[in-house]
This record gives structure tokens, sequence and C-alpha cells, in this order.
């Protein structure tokens, strides 16, 4: 089995030939990755340009102390009045400023006296005019290939006019279950062994969370031939197929032989961590297939471990998942020779992050209510051993 760090290594450097790529109408591309650089194809402003309503001066007409008003220069008028000595334009918040102004005194520091102002208190030159290329200039980089479109994104996109910006397309993951033990929500229930299935809907959810777009395929029967139509199947119809279940070495664990018989590279199988040592990763072509255990606390783990940095990385993305260091609140009991992955609930104090396990069960890689509350994930390394109260210890936060 391999080292944990070298399975996210490998991760990390996996080649895809072909991303795919596609325009969407630029309010729709929220959360959506770019795929082209954006560059500015003007000024902003092009013309210098008021920040605050007030009246439009020469500067050295400040010491006159008393000046005429010209005319009124609402924004978005195209005004062809200038100012010309011992005369003002009232100017209102982004309107050009107008040809022979360079200085905007505002409203409130001065006072009117019929067609007059009359200058109460002096501001210095050039004072609430906005210089040409102050929020940006032509030619300039500002967002960058491979950002993630958030709202400050779209605004900057649509100021320059972009209506439909180029974009990574989300991965679609096939999520597929295995185990003829598993029953659908809805289904009654048959018999003593028969248990709900989570797994599915826990990694449906993991998917819409972390950008990708999941394809929900149900329960499959521990049965070879289901399993090979179902995977074989899904891999037409997506970027990334996920199972959970069938990759131990029972004698109805069919997902490992089935993904090696469809043609698929394994990438690796097995890894030193705890849970989910038999984790397998495997692909074809630029399509992947991760085999996840089966128990519902070991697959979420695994999932955010590899699935979510598949996810991103399929988009030229970066992973949402964190890594931080925290101080522990009560010791911690290391419990194999394996990177361990605990669920832990986290808090921040005075720019500090703490750790405790208040309400964590210690027990098998299936109780998956050790992730409900505040969770993260403490990371221990195999050489790692047990830690006291105050130790430092690395925490994933979840996003």
């Amino acid at each position: 089995m391999l080292h944990f760090d070298e399975s996210i290594e490998i991760i990390q450097n996996l080649e895809i030939n072909n991303y795919k790529i596609k325009k969407l109408y630029l309010v729709d591309a929220l959360g959506y990755v770019l795929a082209e650089d954006i560059i500015a194809d003007h000024n902003s402003p092009e013309f210098p340009t008021s920040a605050m309503d007030g009246y439009a001066i020469s500067y050295d007409d400040m010491a006159l102390g008393r000046l005429k008003i010209g005319s009124i220069n609402p924004a978005g008028s195209a005004l062809k009045d200038e100012v010309i000595g011992g005369t003002c334009i009232k100017t209102f918040t982004g309107s050009l400023m107008p040809h022979g102004a360079d200085t905007l005194i505002p409203i409130e520091n001065v006072e009117v006296e019929g067609d007059e102002i009359v200058i109460k208190e002096e501001v210095p030159q050039g004072f609430s005019v906005r210089e040409v290329g102050e929020n940006y200039a032509k030619g300039q980089l500002l967002i960058p290939k491979g950002t993630k479109i958030d709202f400050p994104q779209i605004g900057v996109m649509a100021s320059l006019n972009i209506v439909t910006p180029l974009v990574y397309e989300k991965p679609t993951v096939a999520i597929l279950s295995t185990g003829s033990e598993l029953l659908e929500l809805g289904v009654a229930q048959t018999n003593d062994a028969q248990i709900r299935s989570s797994n599915n809907y826990i990694l449906e959810a993991i998917v819409q969370k972390y950008d990708g777009i999941p394809m929900q395929l149900g329960c499959i029967k521990d049965d070879k031939a289901s399993i090979t139509k179902a995977i074989d199947t899904a891999l037409h119809q997506s970027d990334i197929v996920v199972t959970t279940g069938g990759v131990s070495v029972g004698d109805f664990d069919f997902v490992k032989d089935v993904i090696r018989e469809l043609g698929c590279d394994v990438v690796f199988k097995g890894v030193r961590i705890k849970p989910g040592q038999h984790i397998m990763v495997a692909r074809k072509g630029d399509k992947f297939i991760i085999g996840l255990p089966g128990f519902a606390y070991s697959s979420t783990v695994t999932a955010l471990l590899y699935l979510v940095p598949l996810i991103e990385k399929m988009q030229k993305g970066k992973c949402s998942l964190r890594k931080v260091k925290a101080k522990l609140k009560e010791p911690f009991t290391k419990r194999a020779k394996k990177a361990e992955f605990t669920a832990c609930n986290v808090t921040l104090m005075q720019g500090e992050y703490y750790v405790d396990f208040k309400d964590k069960k210690v027990g098998s890689s299936a109780i998956l209510t050790n992730m409900l509350g505040n969770v993260a994930l403490l990371v221990t390394s195999e050489d790692d051993t047990s830690k006291t109260v105050g130790d430092e210890v690395d925490v994933l936060l979840l996003g």
C-alpha cells in the first residue's frame, strides 16, 4: 500500500489531455473556473470623472472665494460647457469633469447665493476627481485564467461588457453504491440484514458542494454482471465515476476487478490511511474511476481526500479544503500506524483554531454521525504518536 503523501502527489501530478471548456452567460458563470485571462480593453474611467456631488472648478479660482454657476452637469450627459475663469459647473457623482476643471468642491463646502457659490471650506487641488485608469488601465490583466468566478469577478467582467466568459466545464460525477444489503430511500425493509443506503446521497451532496455535477445512479446489487454494466454505462455518461463498496478483499467485492476488465489503468490501489485503506483510483483516457470503501464514514473521508481534488483538477481549480494548525483541548490517542483522519470539533478563538472530540464516538469506520457538528478532520501521519492537551496538530477544514 502507498504512503498517503505519495498518493496525494500522484493525484496532483495527473495530467489531463483535453480540458472541456464552454462559454456561459455572465451570471450563469458564477462558481465556474475561468478558462481565459480577462484583460482590460479600455481605461476605467476613460476620462477624469467626479467622485462626489459638488462644483467643478479650476483650482486657481478657489482663492476668489465666490464663483458663478455656469451650468449643470448630470451624470451621463454630454456636457459641452467649459469652466472658464471665475465660473463653476454643478457636477454630480459619476459625471465627466468639464473641460477647464481640475478640482471638485463638495456641496457641503459651499453656500449658494443666487447664481453663485460662496466657498466656505477649501479643498486641495484634484480633490474628488477620479483620474483616468484609476479603476484599471487598458491592457491590464484583471482576472487570470484559473480563477473561480465569484461576485467581484462578475462585476468586473460586466464593466468590460463580457457577456459570455469562457469557463472550464464542471465535471459530471456518476455515483454508484454497490451492495445487495442496500435499500434506496423510500423502499420498505423486508429483512433485518438490509440497511438504508446513505453513501450515494452524501456523495451527491459532496459533489454538488465542491463544484461537480452529480449524476445519481443509485444502488447496484453485488453481482458482477450488473456492476460491469453500470460502471461501463456510467463511464460513457460522465467524467468521473465514483463507487462505494466492492473494493476490499471479500468474495463479493467485484468493483476492483470490473475496473480492470473494462480496460481502465489503475493509478493506485490501497493507501496506508485510516479510514479507507482500500481506496482505488483508475483512469480511462481523461475519465476517472474512484472506488471508495463501503462504510459511510470511510467513504465520506476518502471522497474528501481524493474525489474533491480530482473534481477541482478537471477544471483547473483550487481545492477548497484547507489544512491549518490547531491546538488540542483534550488528549488524542493515535490508534494505527497509518495516516489517520479523525472527526473532531473545531473552533476559532482569538485567531487560533482549537480541537476537541465532544460527542465523537470511537469505533468502526461506519459512524457517519461523527461528521455532524462544527466538524473538521484531525490529520496525523504514520509516524505521529498520541497527543496531549495543548499540542499543535494539523486539521483539515472542510470549506
